[in-house]
């Protein structure tokens, strides 16, 4: 017998009683940990098309995160941390073979407070080596992000290895092609219910397939503490890369880091392709898609009568809606 598993198209939130006079009484700060806070629930994803020095310095200052890509020498990484740094917390990615202990201990000494540990299977016996030896290198007073994971018995797994924060989600960003690939993953959304279900004190980070606001609702209402943005943050002024025009279209580059031509421009080789390069509209500023996003957020906890993201996750009721209420939930006018 399957299990049923359900995708962010597959439920809508019940609206409830709500006392919310305004959107400026609720309140979407969300903490990794203790004395690591912010403002908003939103960390930029560690993709070299998504989030450089530009990207990090104004998520420091909008209230979130932005983290370093791995994409480059331990040398550009630290000096792009040096940076950041100055502008509030600094995170950088790490991956669990290598250089990668000297890369991080480069990269705590630049200033990073916060490590992620940046792997397409975070469920792996690396991860374990991994976590183990950064602990016994840079010690326990650096925080950890580790994943990506997809199940609760990974998502204990990394959290009694060591992590203090976890990604979870795998396959379902927009340019990941790792089902297609290797025929594993799960729905993010169900993924985020599942580990939501944890007895570790650790953040769960949702991680692919968000395509708006309405999704992030749903991931922090499921019990996610944080969502981490790739496509919705590419093609902003702050994302790396110039716009380009096609078809009289003004574009920027978005590729996965798993990508054909992501791994050939690092390394020059390929290993598995797990990722396709696409281009997304620019958007202009990211202040401008942040506060967009935060807007239909506020929104999302107004409609369950929530101030906060603990008060949504305490109240939240999902449904299940068929194939028909989904197309009925999008626009659906027909243009004449």
């Amino acid at each position: 017998m399957f299990e049923k598993n359900f995708c962010f198209d597959d439920v809508l939130l019940v609206p409830q009683l709500s006392d919310i006079i305004s959107r400026k009484e609720i309140n979407l700060s969300s903490s990794l940990e203790n004395n690591i806070d912010f403002l908003i629930p939103i960390i930029s994803s560690p993709m070299d098309t998504v989030t450089e020095s530009k990207m990090a310095c104004k998520m420091n200052s909008l209230g979130g995160l932005g983290v370093i890509h791995r994409y480059n020498s331990i040398e550009e990484q630290s000096k792009i941390i040096l940076e950041v740094s100055k502008t509030g917390h600094s995170a950088a990615a790490i991956g669990v073979s290598g250089d990668y202990i000297e890369r991080a201990q480069s990269l705590k000494d630049a200033g990073a407070n916060i490590l992620c540990i940046d792997i397409a299977h975070g469920h792996h016996v690396l991860m374990r080596h991994a976590l183990k030896a950064l602990r016994n290198t840079v010690g326990y007073d650096i925080h950890i992000m580790a994943g990506n994971v997809a199940t609760l018995e990974a998502f204990n797994d990394l959290a009694d290895w060591g992590a203090n924060s976890i990604r979870v989600g795998i396959g379902g960003g927009s340019i990941c092609s790792t089902r297609i690939q290797t025929g594993h993953g799960m729905p993010t959304f169900q993924s985020i219910v599942n580990c939501s279900k944890s007895d570790r004190n650790v953040a769960l980070i949702a991680d692919g397939g968000i395509r708006n606001s309405g999704d992030i609702v749903k991931s922090l209402a499921a019990g996610a503490d944080f969502v981490m943005l790739g496509s919705l943050l590419a093609g902003t002024d702050e994302s790396p890369g110039d716009e380009f025009v096609s078809n009289g279209k003004k574009l920027k580059t978005y590729r996965g880091m798993a990508s054909k031509n992501a791994q050939m421009e690092w390394r020059g080789h390929t290993a598995s392709i797990e990722g396709v390069t696409s281009s997304v509209s620019a958007k202009g500023s990211l202040q401008d898609t942040i506060l967009e996003l935060m807007t239909g957020a506020r929104s999302g906890l107004s409609y369950t009568g929530a101030r906060t993201i603990r008060q949504l996750q305490a109240s939240s009721k999902f449904i299940q809606q068929t194939s028909a209420g989904s197309v009925e939930s999008s626009t659906h006018i027909k243009l004449k």
